[in-house]
């Protein structure tokens, strides 16, 4: 009798994996193969709360309660650097593991009620604040959906400013972000985030975002300041929304086969932060506080492998020099890019960034402006999963103290689930 009963299972087993369309039939006529429909049943449920295992989209668990779900995402990024003089002659070299992180999110009690936690493991992830915190949590925030309309969210996460900051590092299309978005971004801090998405007319979306958080960063846990950081974000779509939230993934890896863009804009107001940037950067001496704004605008058009980005942004700050060495980053950027993906998923991109520091900060950073231009030939195997990039950029200070004109050679391979 039990090996009859094992050999039932072990046939229902591979008609479930293998004969669908045969399982639908049987529920129909309460009969499959001369087992009675509830063993099947009672095997599909078993299947049911196994765990999901999908490149890209991590390992799903749900109970058979549905109280809650946690999906498991890693990625690695394994990044060789080297950096040359203008005569072309090798100055330093870096290999490291760039990114090595962990992500939880999913649910808990309703489908409304979601969560999301990343960690950080590599010293790019984990460096000692300036006030002594560790540094490894990247994302702690619980976020209440109630519909697709809109959202509020309460904990630590991304600051919605620029493009380059609200996408994931891993959907890049270069090893890096641009050096503009690298002085202007408020990266991550710890407050309340709300965003409201709506279909105004026709195909024209609008995303609005907004926060207010403690303006020190993230993990910095406590500040004297009394002030508070405000940031809002707003969206247009005027040709509909792209692909599978495609506007924060750079390059047309799914290929939109209408022409799809974006325009965007962010203002943000940090009132009295201690650190040199913000939410970023050196601490200020004891007492000292700095009030700034920074402002950002976004352009994404994608068509048909095709992709167009161009971000313009900056930060004021009316007493940017400080005691000593310390001072605020005052000035504008403006970046562009552009790309194209072949058929069989090889990408070649270009991009060119700008930096323009102000007239009182110039003396402090060494020159009048800082150019640097890319070219990247990426190949996809399993999309932003499974990646090898290589990209060659060049690096020039104008009218710098110190001559400063630098090649630099970058290749990465990015892996994760």
């Amino acid at each position: 009798m039990i090996k009859t009963s094992v050999k039932k299972y072990l046939q229902v087993f591979c008609g479930l994996t293998m004969l669908l369309p045969s399982v639908a039939m049987a529920q129909e006529q309460k009969e499959w193969k001369g087992f009675s429909i509830s063993d099947a049943d009672e095997l599909m449920e078993q299947v049911r709360n196994m765990p999901f295992v999908e490149v890209g989209k991590g390992v799903s668990f749900t109970p058979k309660n549905k109280l809650f779900k946690m999906t498991i995402r890693f990625r690695m990024q394994n990044q060789l650097a080297m950096d040359f003089d203008d005569d072309f002659s090798l100055e330093e070299t870096q290999a490291q593991v760039k990114r090595l992180r962990l992500r939880l999110d999913g649910f808990l009690y309703s489908p409304k009620l979601l969560y999301c936690i990343q960690l950080g493991f590599t010293p790019y992830d984990t460096k000692v604040l300036p006030n002594g915190n560790n540094n490894f949590i990247r994302d702690a925030v619980v976020c209440y959906r109630p519909s697709d309309t809109w959202n509020i969210a309460f904990g630590q996460t991304t600051v919605k400013s620029s493009r380059e900051n609200i996408k994931s590092s891993s959907a890049m299309q270069f090893s890096n972000a641009s050096i503009v978005n690298s002085e202007f971004n408020p990266d991550r801090d710890f407050g309340f985030f709300g965003e409201y998405y709506k279909r105004l007319f026709g195909n024209f979306n609008v995303t609005a975002n907004a926060a207010v958080t403690l303006g020190e960063g993230r993990n910095w846990v406590a500040s004297k300041s009394k002030g508070f950081a405000y940031t809002g974000r707003v969206e247009l779509f005027p040709l509909g929304r792209f692909k599978a939230s495609g506007e924060v993934i750079e390059g047309d890896f799914l290929r939109e086969q209408s022409v799809k863009l974006m325009l965007a804009g962010a203002f943000s107001y940090n009132d009295r932060t201690t650190r040199v940037h913000g939410q970023c950067g050196s601490q200020l001496p004891d007492g000292v506080m700095a009030s700034m704004k920074q402002y950002y605008l976004d352009f994404v058009l994608k068509y048909r492998g095709f992709a167009f980005c161009a971000d313009f942004m900056g930060r004021i700050c009316d007493k940017p020099l400080y005691s000593g060495d310390l001072f605020t980053y005052t000035g504008k950027g403006v970046n562009a890019q552009t790309s194209y993906i072949f058929r069989k998923n090889w990408e070649v991109a270009l991009r060119n960034s700008t930096l323009l520091p102000d007239a009182k900060v110039r003396p402090m950073v060494g020159y009048t402006g800082f150019n640097q231009t890319t070219f990247a030939v990426t190949k996809y195997l399993i999309g932003h999963s499974l990646k090898v990039q290589a990209d060659a950029s060049y690096n020039h200070h104008t009218e710098a103290l110190n001559a400063y004109n630098r090649w630099q050679l970058r290749f990465v391979l990015e892996a994760g689930l």
